[in-house]
């Protein structure tokens, strides 16, 4: 979640489609109560919800606890050099900054489900009950996105952390949108990639329901975490399709945001102009 940059955004909890196809309330039961079982076992876990294996165990756990279908596509390993000069390789390869598009609070179990790996998150969200004391368990780190002066660093964090070999999952669009291509990506954290020498892997997340394009997912506005996590509990046929693009190496992060996003967005409509 990028901490900087106007956050305005036209999509609001309006955009959000009800779902039209919702389980029975006995199955509705069933999701809560595996649910709690999921998020029972994360919290028993302690520290070792950060362990690799752990955490992707747990994410997708909690997808099927949710009745939540998870659609990985292949990765693409080829890398790709964005204008500039990328820096010199070092003896430690670096982790790789993963920057996703953002839809909802969903997004990072998905991506956890398919890699585990550090999330840079919203200070809220360590606030949030249960899922707050999750995420600090998982290993997440939180930034104020008001706090600009906190800019710097949180940007040498990302570096240190890529610089170790650690991978880092970021949301460069300032809040959550319907639709896929949503706000410009802010550059910050790709500073980040350029400093360390580390890759930056862009993933396009999507939801659906029975196969069709769905808003079902997204989490937006003022709405209440509560609220957004019963709709996807309640919706039947929900999948979420999480495709990793081929990785960009470059030095300039205007370059780096730029060529994300516009691969992130390929061939998608945005929901507003």
């Amino acid at each position: 979640m990028s901490p900087a940059g106007d956050r305005a955004a036209p999509c609001t909890p309006a955009c959000v489609t009800g779902s039209a196809s919702r389980v029975p309330p006995a199955e509705l039961a069933r999701r809560y109560a595996a649910l709690s079982y999921e998020i029972g076992l994360g919290v028993a876990q302690g520290e070792r919800l950060a362990e690799p294996h752990a955490l992707r165990a747990r994410a997708r756990g909690i997808l099927g606890a949710l009745g939540v279908r998870l659609e990985e596509e292949p990765k693409t390993l080829t890398v790709r050099t964005v204008n500039g000069t990328p820096p010199e390789s070092r003896r430690t390869r670096p982790g790789t900054l993963i920057v996703a598009n953002h839809i909802s609070w969903l997004d990072v179990v998905s991506l956890l489900a398919v890699e585990p790996v550090t999330v840079l998150a919203k200070r809220e969200v360590g606030q949030w009950p249960v899922v707050g004391t999750l995420a600090r368990r998982a290993g997440s780190q939180f930034i104020d996105r008001d706090g600009l002066r906190q800019l710097p660093t949180t940007v040498a964090d990302v570096a240190s952390a890529l610089r170790s070999g650690r991978s880092v999952l970021v949301f460069p669009q300032a809040t959550t949108w319907c639709s896929v291509p949503g706000g410009r990506f802010r550059r910050a954290t790709f500073q980040a990639a350029a400093d360390a020498g580390a890759p930056v892997r862009p993933v396009t997340i999507r939801y659906y329901q029975h196969g069709t394009r769905s808003t079902t997912a997204a989490f937006l506005g003022d709405e209440s975490f509560g609220a957004s996590l019963h709709r996807v509990a309640r919706a039947r046929g929900l999948a979420v399709r999480v495709t990793a693009h081929a990785p960009l190496l470059g030095s300039d992060r205007r370059e780096l945001a730029a060529e994300a996003q516009a691969v992130i967005g390929a061939h998608e409509m945005p929901a507003h102009v």
